[in-house]
């Protein structure tokens, strides 16, 4: 399992366009607004993937 911190996330708005952009490339996470974070339970590829999305979403994230 991999959490990724994301300080720009801000709102529902935020938490939504996270979950479709992760949901169309069949990745699924758990995103939790109040800490920031979206936790991956898949290997590195698809990690990495998501990071790539998320980067695409105009959110930078980073493991912690």
């Amino acid at each position: 399992m991999t959490v990724l911190k994301a300080d720009d996330m801000m709102c529902d708005h935020c938490v939504d366009r996270i979950k479709n952009g992760l949901e169309d490339a069949d990745i699924e996470a758990e995103i939790d607004l109040s800490d920031k974070t979206i936790t991956i339970d898949a290997d590195d590829e698809v990690v990495e993937r998501a990071k790539e999305i998320l980067g695409d979403l105009g959110y930078f994230a980073e493991e912690i």
